[in-house]
């Protein structure tokens, strides 16, 4: 196995890709992971404390986990659901009683939604806990607090696609919230809305804000995220 690894890494395609020799020195090992993406995401050295699972209890990487699962079942759901007034909620039952496996990845995505609002809130606290947020990390603690907002913004409009009694009142009580914002209330619910009460342009802007504009924000920040972790030099020390 090490020697089809070797002949790998020789190849066209392997220089391509590695651009560097067999990795068997210090050296190498370092230019390695400086001299190509896929493993420059990963640092050269790990801190000790950072291998330690009762530090973090891997709270950051349990919410990317979640966020993977949320991305396939949502894809696997949107081939059966239309956002339309008339169609969602029978959609919904179709998808429950006649899919194969319809009401597990159903379930799947719900329970995963609601696990990821809690591990990202739960990460936060440990990051509060530990001082994580300190010194060179204060930006990052910033768009920590974005990315935990957009998490509880993404679970809400997911809330309204079913189109049931419990979805409805649901996201009708958070949208009359919205309404008593000083200055902006009524234009932000009119921007959710679409109209003066909930019908198809609300059902049609949720699902936009749902499957498109929402997890590319999330996605575009957890990148960002990622980038200052590697930045600042790693998972960061007690405080």
């Amino acid at each position: 196995m090490r020697k089809v690894f070797r002949r790998l890494i020789r190849s066209q395609v392997g220089r391509s890709i590695f651009r560097h020799g067999f990795p068997d020195n210090p050296k190498d090992q370092s230019l390695v992971m400086t001299s190509h993406f896929l493993s420059h995401i990963h640092p050269v050295k790990v801190k000790k404390h950072g291998l330690s699972f009762t530090y973090t209890f891997g709270l950051g990487g349990l919410s990317l986990t979640c966020f993977l699962v949320l991305v396939f079942t949502g894809v696997l759901l949107m081939l059966y659901y239309v956002p339309s007034t008339e169609r969602a909620y029978e959609d919904m039952l179709n998808l429950r009683n006649n899919a194969s496996f319809g009401w597990f990845f159903r379930n799947l995505h719900r329970w995963a939604a609601h696990a990821m609002v809690a591990l990202v809130f739960l990460h936060m606290c440990r990051v509060f806990y530990t001082g994580s947020y300190k010194g060179p990390r204060k930006f990052n603690w910033v768009i920590g607090v974005f990315l935990l907002l957009v998490t509880i913004f993404l679970s809400y409009t997911g809330y309204l696609l079913p189109w049931d009694q419990l979805a409805y009142w649901g996201v009708n009580v958070g949208v009359n919230l919205a309404g008593y914002v000083p200055v902006v209330g009524d234009d932000v619910q009119y921007l959710l809305l679409g109209a003066k009460r909930i019908g198809q342009d609300a059902l049609t802007r949720f699902y936009l804000l749902h499957v498109v504009v929402l997890p590319a924000v999330l996605v575009l920040l957890m990148a960002l995220h990622f980038y200052r972790i590697r930045k600042d030099g790693g998972i960061s020390g007690p405080n």
